[in-house]
């Protein structure tokens, strides 16, 4: 069975490459378009999922620190929600005058 390892591997990198490849918007397709890539990928079986992972497709700007998530805030605080509750108030208002 262990023999089978390196075999497995292979085939699961060239998979997650593909499907990732498949995946991944044309606009973050870098140095050759997708088509190109999937062909690469597909071909040349070790390296061309390598290549794809480091060099195929944008990646996300790295932080210096933690990315500051947006704090969930109730309905009855936030002024965005009063503010469609009063909108919506003074609608009904005049369609009953």
């Amino acid at each position: 069975m262990l023999r089978y390892l390196p075999f497995l591997l292979i085939l699961a990198l060239t998979i997650y490459a593909f499907i990732d490849c498949l995946n991944t918007p044309e606009q973050e397709v870098k140095h050759l378009p997708k088509v190109v890539w999937v062909i690469i990928i597909l071909l040349f079986s070790i390296v061309g999922p390598v290549v794809w992972l480091f060099a195929g497709r944008q990646r996300g700007a790295s932080g210096g620190g933690r990315a500051r998530r947006a704090q969930w805030v109730a309905p009855d605080d936030n002024p965005e929600f009063l503010k469609s509750l009063r909108d919506e108030q003074e609608k009904k208002d005049k369609d009953q005058d």
